[in-house]
């Protein structure tokens, strides 16, 4: 089984800071932005604030910028987290995506620990910070600690219980109990939330795009099995949904990804190449978008 934790239990935070100062631990944050300009300054304010100056867990709040082109950079900027373009850090021949905005924050940032947060949650508090770094701080043997929640869907201000995470019911917890059962009671396995000690990190690969989070759980599985993972209990997130069709662009690329993983594990095969265009239905016009996960090589390899 999959070991669990609730957020509170770790608390007060200067429980939590006292054992960071125990063992030395130097801690980042990283943010990967694109158009989040509603949230972003919102969430680098209350963390700064309460996990920075007010307890001092963080260490640094580094922003990862996918180019965007409305204020996200600004809103960042001036909530206090130190920000770069995905386009300035390493080789600029990397494809875009949010996993390769991950990847590449592992050149910049300071921290053996590094927490991982979306940068478009609406409800957010300290919480999602601290309750995945505390069971790196008091638990050694683990590496890799992933958040999961309760996830309603707003829409025109009318909230549905339990109808987020709709690639996560959809698509991918059905493969992982087809393929990898004991991995299916992850329950938010896709969430952007998560922390990791980064020497361990830095040796998987990555992947460019939304498969990023499920590659490294699957990686993370092979290499050092269920003892070195956790989920940790945020209660519940609330966050912009997204339209099918952008979900559908998402899942494809998440599907590439598990495609990937069970050719390498020898539990499937393919004949010829798997298709790279996401076929879509938009306002009843056909659309074919190309979608390609890439892996990208361990930092250290």
């Amino acid at each position: 089984m999959i070991t669990q934790f609730h957020h509170k239990e770790f608390l007060p935070l200067e429980k939590i800071c006292a054992k960071k100062e125990e063992l030395g631990s130097c801690i980042s944050l990283v943010i990967p932005t694109s158009n989040e300009e509603t949230t972003v300054g919102d969430i680098v304010t209350v963390t700064r604030k309460r996990l920075m100056e007010s307890q001092p867990l963080l260490d640094e709040i580094i922003v990862i910028d996918g180019d965007s082109d409305d204020n996200t950079v600004r809103c960042a900027r001036e909530s206090g987290a130190t920000v770069y373009q995905v386009s300035e850090i390493g080789d600029n021949k990397i494809v875009s995506g949010k996993g390769s905005a991950l990847y590449k924050s592992l050149s910049v940032v300071q921290g053996d620990i590094v927490v991982c947060i979306d940068a478009d949650i609406r409800n957010f508090d300290e919480r999602f910070v601290y309750g995945l770094i505390a069971p790196l701080l008091y638990n050694e043997n683990l590496a890799f600690v992933k958040s999961y929640y309760t996830r309603p869907m707003i829409v025109d201000d009318i909230t549905l219980d339990n109808y987020g995470g709709r690639v996560t019911e959809i698509l991918v917890r059905p493969v992982l109990s087809a393929f990898y059962p004991e991995l299916a009671r992850f329950y938010q396995p896709l969430s952007g939330e998560y922390s990791f000690r980064k020497e361990i990190i830095s040796h998987l690969p990555f992947y460019s795009g939304y498969g990023v989070e499920i590659g490294l759980i699957l990686d993370m599985y092979k290499q050092f099995g269920l003892s070195a993972i956790a989920q940790v209990d945020m209660d519940c997130r609330c966050h912009r949904n997204r339209p099918v069709v952008d979900l559908g662009k998402m899942a494809f690329g998440i599907l590439q990804v598990l495609l990937k993983k069970l050719e390498e594990d020898g539990k499937i095969s393919f004949s010829e190449r798997i298709y790279s265009k996401m076929i879509s239905l938009n306002n009843y016009q056909w659309e074919e978008t190309p979608i390609e996960e890439i892996k990208l090589l361990p930092l250290r390899h």
